[in-house]
């Protein structure tokens, strides 16, 4: 009884996330709208509701929720200034650029949160992660302003990092 309990608990988290991305996309709450959604939705949960027990989501709760959408913000602001910063390196008559590699130390410790973190930073113009090995993210810097691990670390990986530590906790 107790397994099926999880069961159905996954499949309603999974079922609600998804009739969300649905609903975010279409904009829309005509009932024939409304309707494929909740089809689309309640089909692909069963189908993949084991694969979704193992990517270790986290449980919302209305703190987690706040930090998604903070996180969000951060993001969106982080790559419009990068995409100024990148913007002014090309323009600028001397291209001053330093590029190299560095690595910085994450604290995080689920995958799921660790990719989070690796897509978020290269998502940002003039980083570009190659590599995730443990807690360690091997980071091209199209402008390195340090190659000391902590400082780094607190240049390109904690802006978000913050964050996606209260998301997965």
């Amino acid at each position: 009884m107790g397994k099926n309990k999880f069961i159905v608990k996954d499949l309603l988290y999974l079922f609600t996330i998804l009739l969300a991305i649905w609903l975010a996309l279409t904009l829309s709450l005509k009932i024939d709208e409304l309707l494929a959604g909740i089809l689309i939705s309640l089909i692909i949960s069963f189908a993949l509701y084991k694969n979704f027990q193992k990517i270790g989501l986290p449980l919302l709760s209305i703190k987690k929720i706040i930090y998604i959408i903070l996180y969000i913000l951060v993001l969106l602001k982080e790559i419009i200034a990068a995409n100024i910063d990148v913007a002014y390196r090309i323009i600028h008559p001397k291209l001053p650029i330093n590029p190299g590699i560095v690595i910085i130390k994450t604290e995080l410790k689920q995958d799921l949160a660790k990719m989070i973190l690796a897509n978020s930073i290269t998502l940002t113009p003039g980083t570009f992660v190659l590599d995730i090995d443990d807690d360690k993210l091997l980071v091209h810097w199209i402008n390195v302003k340090t190659d000391d691990l902590e400082s780094a670390t607190q240049k390109i990986g904690r802006r978000f990092e913050k964050y996606l530590k209260i998301i997965f906790s």
